[in-house]
This record gives structure tokens, sequence and C-alpha cells, in this order.
């Protein structure tokens, strides 16, 4: 197990999340892109976005897909909405 693993598994069992639900690598993918194609502090924030959008209900494949899309169409006119 790795540092990463313990580490999810112990803010699961703090926070009282279930660690079924935790695909890190779906989070970690998308932080990454986001990093790269908008700008790195995008990163942390995009993720706890797409924490409250499962949060509230919506997959986190499509949320993922989502933000994924928007930020590969980010910049130039594209940013301004």
């Amino acid at each position: 197990m790795s540092v990463l693993d313990d580490w999810i598994d112990s803010a699961c069992a703090e926070l009282g999340i279930d660690r079924a639900v935790v695909d890190e690598r779906v989070v970690l993918d998308l932080a990454r892109e986001v990093a790269h194609q908008v700008d790195r502090p995008a990163a942390p924030l995009t993720s706890f976005l797409i924490g409250v959008a499962v949060g509230s209900g919506l997959p986190l494949a499509e949320a993922a897909a989502r933000l994924s899309l928007l930020a590969s169409r980010w910049g130039g006119d594209s940013a301004s909405g």
C-alpha cells in the first residue's frame, strides 16, 4: 500500500466517506489536465468543485468528463464563457 492509499483510507475514515466511491485516478487525471491547460492553482479548486458536484448527486465520471472538456477548450475566447 502506498502513502497515497494510506492517506485516502485515513481521510475517508475521518470524513465518514465510503472508500469504494473514491476513484483517485479520475481525480488526479483531471487535476493534472486542469493544471496544464488552465492554471496550476485551478487544479485543487477543481478537485473541490468536483467533490461538491459529486456530493450533490452528479456521477463522478460525468462531472470529470464535463470539466475535462471545459479544460480542453480553455483559452482564447472560451475563457470568457
